[in-house]
């Protein structure tokens, strides 16, 4: 017979992972982590309000202050050729009565909060990955690379885009690539950028400067894969050359202050995110391009709402991971088919040339700047907030 070895099984050692590990730990579930060593994370992710709340809550971090930068403001300016172009925008916090949208973290410096908040007892780590998933007598059981088995009721899928945990739960996954990729870097600009976001939009995505303190800014800067690697391939100078014609030499000096990685875009979806005593966390159930301010939101009202679901299952019931991982299916669908009809028909808009599209992305951003009303509807819906 299977050994049972914890409560929850969580497969996945990124930020999603992560913070499900600890979070379900410290909810009070014996929780095993499998999380392999891997590369550190050079990347940033913005994130709006109601996920900064979230990790507070639930303990992951004991503020954002000292920890991440704080986001007042977002500016778009349309740099495209088009013959019908949006108006420049800015959107400010104080118009939906906060003092920030959101605050801008270090992925690697959020790893470390995370790992610093996992209690003593209730969380085992393993740096190992899985071989091989299958369900027996209602547990979940993995096969880890030394040959080992390890069973759990719950299996928490959090090992990405490429997930293993989902191919072999038999939970599909419809994916579209991009022809276009992302560059991130960290620069030193000449003069600061305060706490405004600003995105300079493309005719193959946004360029989009995020606050990172004094005078230094995250770069996100979105084009065809072939461009920004020929660009990359011409070492400091021609990226920094590229960096002041597409910033429109706004911010005086502009210095390197990281190395560069490209990144390939796609657009990732499940139609479950959870059966069977499997769920989908993070890049598992679901990859967007960095637009929006999407991606670790979205993987944080995942964790959210799979601690949610599990307060109020029943786990006196031989089925209860079943039970669970259906529930959290139900209540995360609403949610992952809004993002993702919203974070795809920006993108798709940010590239589209035909005057209809145009003329509708055009039109969509003078009326979110001249109607207030719709502008902190778009607020409330880019931030992720929900009414229950």
């Amino acid at each position: 017979m299977t050994k049972q070895n914890a409560d929850i099984i969580v497969v996945g050692g990124g930020l999603a992972g992560l913070a499900a590990a600890v979070s379900l730990a410290r909810a009070g579930y014996e929780t095993l982590h499998l999380a392999p060593t891997a590369p550190p994370d050079r990347r940033t992710s913005a994130l709006m309000m109601p996920s900064v709340e979230f990790l507070v809550s639930s303990g992951l971090i004991d503020s954002p202050e000292g920890t991440g930068h704080p986001l007042t403001a977002i500016r778009i300016i349309d740099a495209t050729p088009r013959l019908i172009r949006a108006p420049e925008t800015l959107f400010d916090a104080k118009e939906a009565g906060l003092d920030a949208f959101g605050w801008n973290f270090a992925n690697a410096t959020l790893l470390e909060r995370f790992q610093a908040a996992a209690p003593a007892i209730g969380l085992t780590t393993r740096n190992a990955a899985v071989t091989t998933y299958v369900r027996e007598n209602g547990l979940g059981v993995l096969t880890l690379t030394d040959g080992s088995t390890v069973a759990a009721p719950l299996i928490v899928g959090a090992d990405g885009k490429k997930s293993l945990i989902r191919t072999e739960a038999g939970l599909p996954a419809r994916e579209h690539k991009f022809d276009e990729a992302a560059l991130v870097c960290d620069l030193e600009l000449g003069r600061s950028i305060g706490g405004t976001s600003i995105e300079f939009h493309y005719p193959h995505g946004p360029f989009t400067l995020v606050p990172a303190g004094g005078t230094r800014a995250n770069l996100v800067w979105i084009d065809e894969e072939t461009v920004l690697r020929q660009t990359q391939a011409g070492g400091p100078e021609a990226l920094l050359a590229a960096f002041r014609t597409r910033s429109q030499n706004l911010f005086g000096s502009i210095k390197l202050a990281s190395p560069s990685f490209i990144f390939p875009l796609s657009v990732l979806t499940v139609p479950e995110a959870g059966r069977d005593g499997t769920v989908l966390v993070g890049e598992s159930a679901h990859a967007f391009p960095p637009i929006g301010a999407q991606g670790l939101n979205l993987g944080l009202r995942d964790v959210a709402d799979l601690v949610a679901v599990l307060a109020d299952t029943d786990r006196t019931t031989p089925d209860w991971a079943s039970r669970a991982s259906t529930a959290y299916a139900d209540r995360r669908a609403a949610d992952l088919a809004r993002t993702g009809t919203m974070v795809g028909t920006l993108f798709r808009s940010l590239l589209g040339e035909m005057l209809p599209s145009q003329a509708l992305r055009a039109g969509g951003l003078w009326a979110l700047k001249l109607m207030p009303s719709l502008r902190r509807q778009a607020f409330s819906i880019g931030m992720g907030r929900r009414s229950a």
